[in-house]
């Protein structure tokens, strides 16, 4: 049976970037972070969730961090040289990503936003991040999600508590 493809692992297509998709069942409604590391068989500290945030002077900025890690707004904030950022309303995400809660990639937004990774992604060979729905995680060296969304719009930062 074919995997239906989401704007994410067609990203990678057009990109000819290696990845691999691994998919957890969500009957039980277990979807948070450590669930679905456990589910896909994988290190928490090797398993990212995509947080979208806004800063101070109104532009978006998305931050893609361990599962079982929290932002650190302040850091959040340094990173994209803003005076603060929060955290969007998850009524805003459908409409401003194209994404649902729990099923938000990195990859495939309705626009790129500048994107920070935590800088423990550079540790591993590969991490795995949102498909773009929920039940889908895509693997893939962390150097090549970079380079995927570009160097004016990606960087490596110490964001999390």
């Amino acid at each position: 049976m074919a995997e239906s493809k989401t704007n994410a692992m067609r990203l990678f297509d057009a990109a000819k970037t290696d990845y691999s998709i691994h998919t957890y069942d969500t009957e039980d409604g277990l979807i948070d972070g450590n669930s679905v590391a456990e589910k896909c068989g994988q290190d928490p500290a090797q398993v990212f969730k995509t947080l979208v945030t806004k800063g101070h002077s109104g532009e978006h900025y998305v931050f893609v961090i361990p599962v079982n890690a929290a932002l650190d707004l302040k850091k959040a904030a340094k990173a994209v040289k803003e005076k603060s950022i929060e955290m969007i309303r998850q009524k805003e995400l459908l409409p401003l990503t194209g994404y649902v809660h729990g099923g938000c990639s990195p990859f495939g937004m309705k626009k790129q936003f500048f994107t920070v990774f935590e800088e423990t992604a550079q540790l591993f060979d590969t991490i795995m991040v949102s498909g773009g729905k929920i039940g889908c995680q895509i693997e893939a060296d962390p150097e090549a999600m970079m380079a995927l969304i570009g160097a004016e719009n990606a960087v490596y930062a110490d964001i999390v508590k």
